[in-house]
Parts: C-alpha cells; sequence; structure tokens
C-alpha cells in the first residue's frame, strides 16, 4: 500500500489549549482578592461609571454653551442700549441745532413786542424808508404815553383787592369763632338738658321701684291671707273627717258589721267587707295556728330527708377522692422509676459518648496537619 501524508488534525489540542487559557484567565479573575467581587458584575459598574461621566460631560458642555449664549445676549443687548443711546443723543443735538437755526425769536412776529423796543433788536431794514408803506410802520407816535399812572392805578386796584381779600377774611373767621361760641353755648344747654331729664328719669325709675315694692307687698299680704284661709278650710275638713271616722261604724268592735251575705245563701259563705273588718276570731287565729305548725313538721322532715341524702353524698365524694388520691400515688411512682431508668439510660449514653470522644482525640486524630495538606485547597476554580 502506498503511504499517504495526510494533515494532522490538532483541533483537539486547539480545544485542549482554548480550556486552559480560559481556565487560567478565570483563576485570575477569581483568585485575585484585589478584583473579586461576589455577585457584581464589573463590567457593568465600569460601563456605568463611564457612562455618568459623559453625562456629566456633557452636562458641563451644556451649561458653558448656555453660559457663552447668555454673554452674548447680554452683549448684544448692551449694544443696542448704547445705539440707542447715541441715536437719542444725536437727535436731540439736531433738534437743538434746528430750533437754533429755523425758530429764532427774532424771527417771530411778535419780537417787536416781547423784546424791548429801544433798538434792543438791533435790526437793520435793507429796504428804504422812502419806500415803505403805511403798513410797514411798527412803532406810532403817542404809544406808550401814561404808562406809568396805568401801572400805578393797576398797583392800587391790587392792594384794594387784596385789602378787601384780608378783611373779608378776617369776617368769615370772625364768624366762624361765633359760630364755635355759640355751638359750645349750645353744647352745654344740651348738657345741661340731658342731666337734668337723667335726673327726671331716676326719679321715675325711683317712684315706679317704691310703687312696684309697694304692690308687691300688697301681692304677698294676700298671698299670706289666702294660704291661712286654705290652712283654716284643710283643718276644719280634715277634723270633720275625723270626727265622722270616730262616730262612724267602721272602728266599732263588732265583727258582724264586716260581714255580709252573698246572693245565693249558704254556697258561698259570708264575703268581709275590708273598710270595716277589724280581726280575725280566735277561731280562725287557731286553725291558722294549727296549719303552721302542721307546716312546720313537714318542712322539718323534708330537711331530715335532705340532710341524710346530702350526708350519702359526702360519703360517696369521700370514697371517690381516696379512689383518685390512691391512682394518682401510683401514676406518680411509675413516672418517678420511669425517669430513674430514663436518669440510667442518658448516663449511659453521655460515659459512651465521653469514651468515643476520649478515642477520636487520643487514639485516631493524633496526626497534625502539615502545609501541603492546606496547599490542595483553592487550586482550582470548579
Amino acid at each position: 500500500m502506498y503511504k499517504v501524508d495526510l494533515p494532522v488534525d490538532n483541533s483537539a489540542d486547539v480545544a485542549v489549549e482554548r480550556r486552559r487559557a480560559a481556565e487560567a484567565a478565570r483563576q485570575a479573575r477569581i483568585f485575585n482578592t484585589r478584583h473579586r467581587v461576589m455577585g457584581l458584575d464589573l463590567k457593568a459598574l465600569e460601563q456605568q461609571v463611564v457612562e455618568n461621566k459623559e453625562r456629566e460631560e456633557m452636562a458641563g458642555q451644556r451649561e458653558r454653551a448656555f453660559d457663552m449664549l447668555r454673554v452674548t445676549q447680554d452683549e448684544v443687548l448692551m449694544k443696542q442700549q448704547q445705539e440707542e443711546e447715541e441715536r437719542r443723543a444725536e437727535l436731540n443735538r439736531d433738534l437743538i441745532q434746528y430750533r437754533a437755526i429755523r425758530q429764532r425769536a427774532e424771527d417771530t412776529r411778535d419780537a417787536d413786542l416781547n423784546v424791548h423796543r429801544q433798538g434792543a433788536l438791533g435790526l437793520s431794514i435793507p429796504i428804504p424808508e422812502s419806500e415803505l408803506g403805511p403798513a410797514s410802520m411798527q412803532v406810532f407816535q403817542g404809544e406808550g404815553i401814561g404808562d406809568n399812572d396805568k401801572r400805578r392805578a393797576q398797583m392800587e386796584q391790587t392792594e384794594r383787592a387784596l385789602r378787601a381779600q384780608r378783611e373779608q377774611s378776617e369776617k368769615l373767621h370772625k364768624e366762624k369763632k361765633l359760630k364755635e361760641l355759640l355751638k359750645g353755648k349750645e353744647l352745654v344747654q344740651q348738657d345741661l338738658r340731658a342731666v337734668q331729664l337723667d335726673a327726671l328719669e331716676e326719679e321715675c325709675k325711683r317712684a315706679g321701684r317704691i310703687a312696684l315694692n309697694n304692690y308687691n307687698h300688697a301681692q304677698a299680704a294676700e298671698c299670706v291671707e289666702k294660704e291661712r284661709k286654705e290652712r283654716m278650710r284643710k283643718e276644719g275638713k280634715e277634723m270633720a273627717e275625723v270626727w265622722h271616722m270616730v262616730t262612724s261604724d267602721i272602728l266599732t268592735e263588732c265583727p258582724k258589721a264586716a260581714e255580709r251575705q252573698v246572693d245565693g245563701g249558704p254556697v258561698g259563705g259570708p264575703r268581709v267587707l275590708t273598710d270595716r273588718w277589724r280581726g280575725m276570731s280566735p277561731v280562725q287565729l287557731s286553725a291558722i295556728r294549727r296549719q303552721r305548725e302542721e307546716q312546720r313538721l313537714e318542712g322539718k322532715r323534708l330537711r331530715e330527708i335532705e340532710k341524710q341524702r346530702d350526708a350519702a353524698w359526702d360519703f360517696q365524694r369521700m370514697v371517690q377522692t381516696r379512689e383518685d388520691e390512691e391512682e394518682e400515688r401510683k401514676a406518680m411512682e411509675l413516672k418517678k422509676e420511669k425517669r430513674i431508668e430514663m436518669d440510667r439510660y442518658n448516663e449511659q449514653l453521655a460515659r459512651d459518648q465521653r469514651e468515643h470522644q476520649q478515642y477520636l482525640s487520643k487514639t485516631l486524630y493524633t496526626n497534625r496537619p502539615t502545609a501541603r495538606y492546606f496547599t490542595q485547597f483553592s487550586s482550582s476554580s470548579r
């Protein structure tokens, strides 16, 4: 036969090496005291730490972006405010310049009236006076005559008006004081009137109380008189009733007065009139005593019978008690014997246990473990 060189199948060796590498990694992970944590997933914890750091970094970036945005917005707002102030200042300057150029006081129509007429304006008319007409005249002859007198008359008129106002004010003040004085007098009179009315009212109340007291006294006296008459009437009625009771047949000693015959003859016997009955006869009393004696003897006989029955029951209970005590004593003796026997058995077991422990500690387990004995533990991850 021909010899053929076939490729060697080393898949088993690769699998063995792979298992050995996995076992070595497992042992390194398990026996490493620094990273060994029971019940926790280190990869998951590390992933969570990384995610938390990324989240904090994103939050920090977002805060920094917000800060930059706020700074930018503040700068834009400040720039807008500055531009607005500059625009307002420029508008004010333009307005002042326009007023200075276009709205001068010299250019108004009444400038000659508001300003002093004697050359204060310093105006020069370029047109010759010979070419000007009547409409161009500004100052006429005769104007301003009597201005001082008019001013003095106005001052006197103002002074008179002020004097009249002062007199009117003083008059109003005096009238006000007079009204206040009259009002105070009126209030005093009202107070006096109120005091007088209070005194009259108090007098009326006192008179009313006196009249009410007199009326109450009269009513009390009348009530006392009525009570006395009523008491005398009741006492007379009671005395009449007592006299009637004493003199009537209700208090007589005759026994026949308390009996009456029932309709139908002697079938029912005589009936007793309760309102006239005065007691039983000697015959009735003797019959009652005799019957009571018979009842007493009967009760004595029944009590003797009950006493004998109770004695029999007591004897029976005593016998039963003695029997129960005897049985309990026997049971206690039997229990005591069982307990003694069990104590002996427990002592024997304890003795055997001690002997067995001595055999184990002194005879069987006499070799001490060496270091090699402890190296066999934790040598594999399985």
